[in-house]
């Protein structure tokens, strides 16, 4: 460690020497400032132009950057009225290279990028920039986009409303705004196409993450999922709910805090211990005691739930122990306002980092169905999973991945570790002033909230801004009743009114405003000390105002916004006040860097009592029963850096913890993503394949190696001839004898059947037959192997008991049914090929002996145009005849993987005449 000191004290941090590699670029760039402000508008887009014949001749993004940042600084100071600073220029030479940009709150993060998204946009490759919602990914794509369009560049953006050829086309552009769920889900939609120009993405080049930390590590617990229906048993969740009430928490030891059955005691001592299930509030589990279990069977019966002589151990029964925990989790662990809200009929998410909503999103295993019953509302049906992506395995996926935020040095462990990507923290354009303050600890929850409304009030009364940070909506609720009794005027803005979002912050600065905010202090919207001009010239304009009467209201509005600014900064400028430390410092600290934006002055204090979830969980009942005895009162409070110090390490514990449920999430996520990859790799090509058959005739010429291998094996078994002749048969539908045993002519023979159906139908309807043959196979299998894999990580987890590490015991066996269901759909379709049959109409038939009759006078080859699966009839256009033969043959002749494929004719024999009207045998002719 000291010598760690002493290297960092002569050659300066990592950091200090990456920011120093950045300066001399950025006085290469400032050199070519005059050549780019001396160009008229007219050659921008002339110069794009030359920077992408450059690159397709051989030049590097490297040997460009000089002169596009150049460019781009000068379009965004000719459009928007703004020059890039010099630390802005440096924050988007860390995005090019692909790292972290680490820029405090109000130093610019939108103008940063452009420079750095405007130069890999040239590769026509495509650029993301991954917002948090659909308002900033609009709001921002409008603000930048006459910029990009002045350097000739074209903007699109993805937002959840928008139809598959709006996304296609947003897609299309040289730089797409969007956020990660629709980025995501996008990608899994894709891969669900049956038609690879249904597909709106393009391929995954550079990718800029706004608010990196936020969508990388508190979203990265959530994987993204795609449902489809599944077994309708809403039913049983309101069943159970009625009944939940019955069962007991067991009693904690008021000493320990602990659970009597956490301790040792004799077996009837635990016997003897009341209570049906005990909760872990920080993993949020339930664990059912056996007097729990048998209480649970005696509800079961007496309410007549399951039939009389069976017990909820039974396998049959069993599923109503998942209903009771996931009950119980509901009713103990997830409070309305806190961890959701109720809203128009339905329970929604709120984010426990941000305290927005989570659109779309839903508790997986039964949870948010257990909710519903709790808040008697409609339960919606549970569904099946399609396809799913945790956003690390999904934003891996980017050939050069980058981001920005004003707090990522507290992640960068796990930034370095999952996604391979270095934070590097930018210098501020101008210091700091803000004063931060200790934290100051309550003993009880009333006594802090008093307290805060004392300070709120007083900085209130002398004119200065007040922004108030909560953990939840319920306390950001409370607190507002708290404030209205007090008469002091005030706005909320949570999870039920984010709408407002914008209009709230913009003006959270003005003088005399108090707002609470609960865990989301304005993200990606300035707060200016003064408020809004802008805002206010908008008001003052109405929305139909012409682009004069805005800038005419906007110059009124300046000059009154140039003083109350100075009155504002005269008080002390923004004062945010945390009503509670949360598990993650990075947002405390996100809360606290809404204040001293742009060297302005500012202070920041966190009030703390020994009643919130952070002090109770890891502070314990021992900490506050402490306190008491070293004769700390009601209503005084502690004020000490030692204290600080605790606090921070008790989120360091949280964050810890936090971080191996997501390692734990991706190390597993990892080998469903190799399977994943395969699969959608798999189903790419042959979205593409033009001549599937052969794929499947390889396929079938190893299968029949294998099947003759096996014989050879075991022909000392009297029945292996006959088992082996019967397998031929169920897989191939041929009928071989023991003399048609040999490689050769089995292929021969199978060769000869593709060739028949690819001559009655026409390759292209036979191509796309096994098109949809293949689709429909891996769509199903992919299905039941995701439902596979999650049985089997919550059975391995069982093996611990056994000394077996789980995850290897998962990868293990998850590559076995892998493999078992890629042979599973290989087998699939060679069968249905095979024994499909080709069966024409009447009319297409007659034609076709009239054209294998002249075929013969004339040596003519036969029009296989002419000819189909069944449905198909003569004389109808090709696409019509493809939706027919897809509809048709492939829809009867596979319903399923084990259906039995009917002859529509009577078979041919070897030695009949053939049906084509040639006078051969069958066996001649196209027997052969």
């Amino acid at each position: 460690m000291l010598v760690d000191k002493i290297l960092t004290g002569i050659f300066g941090s990592k950091n200090d020497r990456d920011v120093k590699k950045l300066r001399p670029i950025v006085q290469a760039i400032n050199e070519r400032e005059s050549w780019a402000s001396a160009l008229p508008a007219e050659e921008f887009p002339k110069q794009t132009q030359k920077f992408k014949e450059m690159l397709a001749s051989g030049k590097t993004l490297d040997d460009i950057l000089v002169d596009a940042f150049a460019l781009a600084r000068e379009a965004a100071k000719r459009i928007l009225g703004e020059r890039a600073y010099d630390v802005q220029l440096m924050g988007s030479l860390v995005l090019h290279s692909g790292r972290i940009t680490e820029m405090k709150t109000g130093e610019g993060k939108t103008l940063m990028c452009v420079a750095a998204a405007y130069l890999n946009s040239l590769t026509g490759k495509g650029v993301h920039i991954v917002t948090v919602n659909d308002y900033l990914a609009e709001r921002d794509a409008a603000w930048m986009k006459p910029v990009y369009s002045y350097l000739g560049q074209t903007v699109g953006t993805i937002l959840s409303n928008m139809d598959n050829e709006a996304k296609r086309a947003a897609y299309a552009c040289d730089i797409t705004y969007g956020t990660n769920n629709e980025f995501g889900f996008d990608y899994l939609r894709d891969n669900m196409q049956i038609d690879v120009k249904q597909k709106v993405q393009r391929g995954f080049n550079f990718c800029i993450v706004d608010e990196i930390d936020s969508i990388l590590i508190d979203e990265a617990r959530t994987p993204l999922i795609i449902s489809g229906q599944g077994e309708d048993d809403t039913h049983k969740f309101h069943e159970v709910d009625k009944y939940v009430d019955q069962l007991e928490e067991m009693e904690k030891d008021p000493k320990t805090g602990l659970y009597p059955d956490e301790v040792q005691l004799l077996p009837e001592e635990r016997e003897a211990l009341k209570g049906d299930f005990t909760l872990d509030e920080k993993s949020k589990r339930v664990s059912f005691t056996n007097k729990g279990m048998l209480h649970i069977d005696e509800i079961l019966h007496q309410h007549n739930m399951i039939p009389s002589g069976t017990t909820v151990f039974d396998e049959e029964n069993f599923e109503y122990v998942h209903y009771f925990t996931q009950a119980v989790r509901a009713h103990k662990l997830y409070k309305v306002d806190v961890d959701y809200i109720v809203r128009d009929g339905k329970v929604e998410i709120v984010d426990e980092f941000t305290g927005r909503v989570l659109e779309g999103r839903r508790y997986g295993d039964g949870l948010h169905q257990a909710i519903e019953a709790k808040e008697h509302l409609r339960i919606a049906q549970r569904n099946r999973t399609m396809a799913t992506i945790t956003f690390q395995n999904f934003f891996r996926m980017y050939t050069k991945l980058s981001g920005m935020t004003g707090t990522a040095s507290t992640e960068a462990v796990e930034f370095g570790k999952i996604y391979k990507l270095d934070v590097v923290a930018i210098p501020t354009n101008r210091g700091v002033q803000r004063i931060d303050e200790n934290d100051v600890v309550y003993l009880n929850e009333q006594d802090k909230w008093e307290a805060i409304a004392k300070e709120i009030k007083e900085a209130h009364e002398k004119g200065q801004p007040v922004l108030v940070g909560t953990v939840s909506v319920e306390k950001s609720e409370l607190l507002s009743a708290l404030l209205t009794r007090k008469g002091i005027r005030h706005e909320v803005l949570n999870a039920k009114n984010h709408a407002r979002e914008a209009m709230i912050i913009a003006e959270a600065g003005a003088k005399g405003a108090v707002t609470i905010a609960t865990n989301m202090a304005g993200r990606g919207t300035d707060i200016k000390l003064g408020g809004s001009p802008e805002m206010r010239a908008r008001k003052r304009a109405g929305t139909d105002a012409t682009p004069e009467q805005f800038e005419e209201a906007l110059k009124i509005e300046k000059e009154k916004w140039l003083k109350d600014c100075e009155e504002v900064k005269a008080c002390g400028g923004l004062y945010v006040i945390g009503s509670e430390r949360h598990e993650s410092r990075r947002i405390d600290n996100q809360l606290r860097g809404r204040s001293g934006r742009q060297g302005d002055p500012g202070r920041s204090k966190f009030f703390i009592s020994m009643d919130d979830d952070l002090m109770r969980l890891f502070g314990g009942e021992k900490m506050k029963v402490l306190m008491s005895r070293i004769g700390m009162e009601p209503g005084e409070p502690i004020d000490h850096p030692m204290l600080n110090k605790s606090i921070e390490k008790a989120q360091q514990k949280v964050e810890n913890r936090n971080f191996e449920i997501r390692k734990h999430l991706l190390d597993y996520d990892d080998v469903l993503n190799e399977q994943r990859s395969t699969i959608y790799n798999q189903r790419d090509s042959i979205l593409v394949d033009e001549n599937l058959a052969q794929r499947v005739l390889n396929n079938a010429k190893d299968l029949v190696e294998d099947m003759l291998d096996e014989y050879a094996h075991s022909r000392r078994d009297p029945n292996a001839e006959t088992e082996i002749i019967t397998k031929f048969r169920d897989i191939f539908g041929i009928q071989l004898v023991a003399e048609d045993l040999q490689f050769e002519k089995i292929m021969s023979m199978l060769q000869n059947d593709i060739t028949e159906k690819e001559t009655l139908a026409g390759k292209e309807n036979l191509n796309m037959f096994i098109r949809y043959q293949y689709i429909q196979a891996i769509d199903k299998k992919w299905l039941d192997q995701l439902e596979a894999l999650e049985s089997l990580r919550e059975a391995v987890s069982l093996r611990t008991y056994s000394q077996k590490n789980p995850l290897t015991e998962y990868k293990i066996e998850g590559f076995n049914i892998f493999y078992d269901m890629l042979d599973s759909i290989r087998t699939t379709i060679i069968s249905r090929l095979f024994k499909v049959r080709v069966q024409m109409s009447p009319e297409a038939q007659e034609q076709r002996m009239r054209a294998q009759s002249k075929m013969k006078q004339m040596n003519a080859q036969h029009d296989e145009s002419q000819n189909g699966f069944q449905g198909v009839r003569s004389g109808i256009n090709g696409d019509q005849a493809r939706r027919q033969a897809a509809s048709g043959a492939m829809q009867k002749h596979t319903q399923s993987e084990n259906a039995t494929v009917k002859r529509m004719m009577p078979k041919v024999g070897r030695n009949e005449p053939c049906p084509c009207g040639s006078g051969k045998k069958y066996k001649q002719c196209h027997g052969r």
